[in-house]
């Protein structure tokens, strides 16, 4: 097998052309080093030095130098990226499903931070569909996804409940008849099912037009295509109307789940706790918030 060691020696030998010189570099005696030298020549199947002429490299020696300088200036980068990753501590990896609000992802990625566990944290956002999956593989380390969803086996947090608002084009005649705007069902089954089995409990037949995302929902509700519905209560545009979703009720339900059979699993289950912390107490404002917004209004 090709180690280190054998590129050591090639180069160094390459370098002082002197197999004395070349062995105490390496750190390694004579003998050794000849039969490192050996070795990487049959690996090789190449003779790298010409010895009849002192240590001269061969057509083939010259040829191969700069492959070895490369890979051991690889290796040599490799181990100061690790040296990197473990002065900066653990790292977490973190999914978040489309539909969070900007403000509670952040509040959510910077819990661990604010908590006193130090690191690096890389975030990811995906459908719920894929951030379960990839948590079940260990490519993420914890996951904000919609509930509800099948979890195969995954830790998982309470459900926590945003208030949400329906966006509508002002002033349209037919507003209360124009398609939802949704995101494709694949993303979430479970939810999406849930929701359109909520806006069917009005008593009319429900019709979707399916979006990439809010702002493309966003754009249809300004044409005056389609409503939508979301919680995050920064999005809106001149000429939407903008009304709480509750009636009926239209709830944004998010979880945290993780994989407690990952190595460091219960590290990362105290992790996702403090994101479930996090995470409650943002829905709460945001209810408080829309509470105290409507009893002002209602106010004479």
């Amino acid at each position: 097998m090709l180690t280190e060691r054998h590129l050591e020696i090639f180069v160094a030998l390459a370098e002082e052309q002197h197999f004395g010189a070349a062995a105490q570099r390496v750190g390694i005696t004579q003998p050794p080093l000849s039969q490192g030298l050996r070795r990487l020549e049959a690996l090789l199947g190449v003779r790298l030095f010409d010895r009849t002429r002192g240590v001269a490299l061969t057509d083939e020696g010259a040829l191969l130098l700069p492959h070895a300088r490369r890979a051991m200036a690889a290796l040599a980068e490799l181990r100061e990226a690790g040296a990197r990753e473990r002065a900066d501590g653990r790292r977490l990896r973190l999914g978040l499903a489309p539909e969070v609000p900007p403000w509670v992802a952040a509040a959510v990625a910077s819990a661990p931070g604010r908590a006193g566990e130090g690191g690096r944290i890389t975030v990811v956002t995906a459908p719920t569909a894929t951030l379960l999956s990839e948590t079940s593989a260990g490519r993420l380390d914890v996951a904000l996804v919609r509930h509800p969803a099948v979890l195969h086996g995954l830790g998982a947090g309470r459900v926590v409940l945003f208030p949400t608002w329906t966006l509508s084009p002002a002033d349209h005649p037919a507003a209360a008849r124009l398609p939802v705007a949704v995101r494709p069902r694949e993303e979430a089954p479970a939810a999406y099912d849930l929701f359109v089995d909520a806006l069917a409990s009005r008593g009319r037949r429900v019709e979707t037009v399916q979006v990439t995302d809010e702002r493309a929902g966003l754009a249809l509700v300004a044409a005056g295509q389609a409503v939508l519905v979301t919680a995050d209560h920064t999005l809106t545009a001149y000429g939407i109307e903008r009304t709480p979703a509750v009636d009926p009720p239209l709830p944004l339900r998010l979880r945290v789940v993780w994989d407690a059979r990952q190595p460091d699993g219960d590290g990362t289950e105290r992790t996702a706790r403090l994101l479930v912390e996090a995470l409650s107490l943002q829905a709460a404002a945001q209810t408080a918030a829309l509470e105290t917004s409507a009893s002002s209004q209602a106010a004479p």
